[in-house]
């Protein structure tokens, strides 16, 4: 289960104490690092502020974290499948290979077993985990500033065409058309649910979304219009601030965000935006609550199209919007993500904002 662990403050009693007991059943990701760890891991402990603690493997990878090695949270699954234990470590030894399909068939492995093994385990494949890293490389030492050519090579790609097509994917537009700064600036910004892009100006946060999230593309090219062209890498101050207190919000201290939100829409759809913004955290809301709250009790359906079209997630908090039945419904960051954003909500009900369970 996915929320089956003790609180945040009994796990990091135990981190502190590296009990044995919650060895395999707890792992600890750290944010100021972006590794995640076993609880008992030997190396020095970090701030409460910067644990998110997961039930299993999966979702530590699911939210970005790279596995501590110092500890070796994956060796068990390793050790148990000897097709696990040699790809990973061939992905350690091996960053500058781009792994395709063929790489595994030649080290002996069927590729559907291979497939399955890795899904079972850590909730994607193994090429979508080798995918994830390169991206990741490439996209940091372009927001440094650096040439796409050496993006390319960093991220272990075999020509710019292959790069362009990989990177347009989760950012809707191939690196050449992105240089360092612009009016509209986006960076990357790790989250214990996962890695986000922010894109902020110099006054606002216009865009706050996981990677996968299979409409970024589209709002990064609605952003890059709205900016005529003059969205580039980095970041401005808005983007400082809403990691900081994202950090606060999962570490259980503060619930509010005082970032400063431009929002893209209809008047209509803008009304919607806030009144999602207005639902107290820990609380949740219907799509006929909402549409009554903004005045528009029959739209109801028109209420649900604007509250997927919100392009700035968790500051305004489309997660707290449920069915009518009171099931969880569409969530473009995944459904689990909702449910996960949900929970770590119960702690800011009143009367219980310090019990962060």
């Amino acid at each position: 289960m996915m929320f089956d662990l003790p609180n945040h403050d009994a796990l990091y009693k135990a981190l502190l104490a590296r009990d044995p007991a919650y060895d395999g059943r707890a792992y600890v990701c750290v944010s100021s690092t972006g590794v995640f760890c076993r609880l008992t891991c030997p190396a020095r402990k970090p701030k409460s502020e910067n644990c998110t603690f997961f039930a299993s493997i999966g979702e530590c990878i699911e939210a970005g974290y790279r596995a501590c090695k110092r500890c070796h949270p994956l060796a068990p699954a390793a050790e148990a499948d000897p097709a696990i234990a040699a790809l990973l470590a061939a992905l350690d030894e091996r960053p500058d290979i781009r792994w395709s399909e063929r790489h595994i068939a030649q080290m002996g492995f069927d590729l559907s077993t291979v497939r399955r093994s890795f899904k079972r385990q850590f909730g994607m494949t193994f090429l979508e985990m080798a995918r994830q890293r390169r991206l990741r490389e490439g996209f940091e030492v372009l927001s440094q500033g650096d040439k796409v050519i050496d993006a390319q090579h960093s991220a272990s790609f075999d020509s710019p065409s292959a790069f362009r097509a990989a990177f347009a994917r989760p950012l809707g537009s191939a690196p050449a058309d992105l240089r360092k700064g612009g009016f509209l600036r986006a960076d990357w910004i790790t989250s214990p649910l996962g890695d986000m892009i922010a894109v902020s100006s110099a006054s606002h946060l216009h865009l706050l979304e996981f990677v996968e999230h299979k409409a970024l593309p589209r709002e990064l090219s609605r952003l890059r219009e709205f900016a005529k062209g003059d969205l580039g890498l980095g970041r401005y101050s808005p983007t400082d601030q809403v990691e900081a207190e994202l950090t606060a919000f999962y570490s259980g201290q503060n619930p509010s965000f005082e970032t400063p939100l431009a929002f893209h829409g209809s008047a209509f759809t803008k009304d919607v935006w806030h009144a999602l913004c207005d639902i107290p955290a820990g609380e949740t809301r219907t799509y006929s609550e909402l549409a009554r709250t903004i005045g528009r009790p029959s739209a109801i359906r028109a209420v649900a199209r604007a509250n997927g079209a919100n392009q700035i997630a968790l500051l305004v908090p489309c997660h707290r919007v449920l069915g009518a039945d009171g099931a969880l419904t569409g969530y473009g960051g995944g459904l689990w993500r909702k449910q996960k954003l949900i929970e770590i909500e119960r702690q800011y009900q009143k009367g219980h904002a310090h019990d962060p369970s």
